[in-house]
């Protein structure tokens, strides 16, 4: 019989502390909620000028569904045989080591889950301006304080609307599960009806004979392309996967996040069957939904349309051509509701991550408490105050004189470490079958060993194109993870973080 690790018997006990408020469909909620923010309405455009063709931009985002549906398959075995608060963390604490686990956690803490809340906070905010024109990120409370030539400080009225909805929904977590439970519920199943709708405008209403023509009558024929590298275009093999390999990068965030039920994993009813289920379950509905998206835009508008839609934003083209007039106000109001829903989702689950943390000695140790509410909401705190903070800095482009966010920077670095910790953590799998055979595995990942093996060569196959192709917005991200070390070996020196 295989003896349960000091971690695994230590965790087995702690979770007994939540309450288990979340059954199959609050726990699928949670991942389709916190996969759908504003990215599917908006990353199409670039996509298609980087790919080009409307047959290889169909078959990017399949290839990001594949890719999202058989990680998915591999966590349910984690999360069935692991099911304790933590997810992720947990997963490659067990597979590899306590340094993996948290440079992983250090990463999600400093860039990932918080970088993502600041930017869909703001996301909602920008949208907001759009039915309310005071909300807007040049209408500035305190105008932009120069730290150095490129890094400012701000506080615009978008960013304090996103810096309030952060606030709000930190707040209404620390109240327990229910109310974050009930809020996701809500938005989601709000967020998921109106994304149907869009596809049911596009597809019913929208059909548009020429486009249908243009589109479907020459799917594989690349035009309207930018260079991805000096004379390297999607026209050439090379080129096009090349092209598809970097528009990955917008499909992928657009579909990240599907894991987070896995950081709940405490507070999750019948949690072996519930969570692997919910996972399949929430990544299959979202690939659907975006693969049908995008069928929606291509009957509905040519593909140079696509290519050239204002601000990138395909949905609100796409509700204009039908709707002439109302596409900016229905989007807006669509995309509020599915960021809010997106925001509220990232709180809940993420401050469960740095809870596991603590209680390993790896984070603030309060974090490692639950409240009377029976939530961390030390740690829920922590999360929001260091989201809030990334929301404010702001980066200025000397050339153009024009002012981005650092969020957003900071993004762009994580995404192919995100994804290298994903590739690791698939690949824990295989080492966990031969480190701990006997180990009770209630669900066993679909496909082993083949369909983990191809979501790990197909991850490293992006990753080699980003790293080759995308230098400048890859190498940060390694820096920012290996920054963690040193941190990792002073909270162990210490016994706390």
């Amino acid at each position: 019989m295989q003896i349960p690790s000091a971690a695994e018997a230590r965790d087995a006990g702690l979770d007994s502390e939540f309450t288990r408020g979340l059954g199959l469909y609050d726990a699928t909620m949670v991942v389709v909620g916190s996969m759908i923010g504003s990215g599917i309405f908006i990353v199409s455009a670039d996509m298609a000028r980087l790919i080009g063709s409307p047959g290889w931009l169909l078959l990017a985002w399949v290839i990001t569904g594949l890719l999202t549906v058989g990680a998915a398959l591999a966590y349910g075995e984690l999360a069935a045989m692991m099911p304790r608060a933590g997810g992720q963390y947990v997963f490659l604490r067990e597979a590899f080591s306590p340094l993996w686990g948290f440079l992983y956690g250090w990463t999600l803490f400093t860039v990932i889950q918080t970088g993502t809340i600041a930017a869909v906070a703001v996301a909602f905010a920008r949208f907001t301006g759009v039915l309310f024109p005071v909300i807007a990120e040049d209408q500035y409370l305190i105008a932009p304080i120069h730290l150095t030539s490129g890094y400012a400080l701000s506080l615009s009225t978008a960013q304090l609307l996103g810096v309030v909805l952060i606030a709000a929904l930190t707040w209404s977590n620390t109240r327990g599960l229910e109310y974050g439970k009930v809020v996701q519920n809500i938005f989601t199943t709000a967020k998921t009806g109106a994304l149907v709708a869009l596809i049911g405008a596009g597809l019913l209403l929208g059909w548009n004979a020429e486009a249908v023509s243009a589109n479907f009558g020459d799917l594989w024929s690349p035009r309207g392309v930018v260079e991805l590298a000096p004379g390297l275009t999607a026209v050439s093999a090379f080129g096009l996967f090349v092209a598809i390999g970097i528009a990955q990068t917008g499909s992928l965030f657009s579909s990240d996040a599907w894991h987070n039920i896995c950081f709940t994993a405490g507070e999750v009813k019948d949690p072996r069957r519930t969570l692997p289920l919910s996972m399949v379950l929430g990544t299959v509905i979202v690939t659907g939904l975006y693969v049908l998206s995008n069928i929606a835009y291509l009957v509905a508008l040519p593909l140079e349309a696509i290519q050239s839609a204002p601000s990138d934003r395909v949905a609100t083209l796409l509700i204009n051509t039908v709707f002439p007039g109302l596409g900016a106000g229905v989007m807006a109001a669509a995309i509020m509701v599915s960021t809010f829903g997106c925001v509220n989702g990232l709180v809940l689950a993420g401050a469960r991550a740095y809870y596991a943390m603590a209680r390993d000695g790896l984070f603030f140790r309060r974090a490692g408490e639950l409240n009377a509410a029976r939530v961390p909401a030390y740690g829920l705190v922590l999360q929001g105050l260091w989201a809030v903070l990334l929301v404010l800095p702001r980066t200025y482009d000397v050339g153009t004189g024009r002012y981005g966010n650092l969020y957003s920077n900071l993004l762009d670095y994580v995404i192919s470490a995100a994804l290298l910790f994903y590739a690791l953590t698939v690949a824990g799998l295989f080492r966990l079958r031969v480190t701990r055979p006997d180990a009770p595995r209630p669900y066993k990942a679909f496909g082993y060993p083949v369909v983990p093996a191809l979501y790990i060569a197909g991850a490293l196959a992006i990753l080699f194109v980003l790293f080759a192709y995308r230098p400048a917005t890859t190498w940060p991200g390694l820096v920012i993870v290996l920054a963690g070390v040193p941190v990792y070996l002073l909270a162990r020196g210490s016994g706390r973080a």
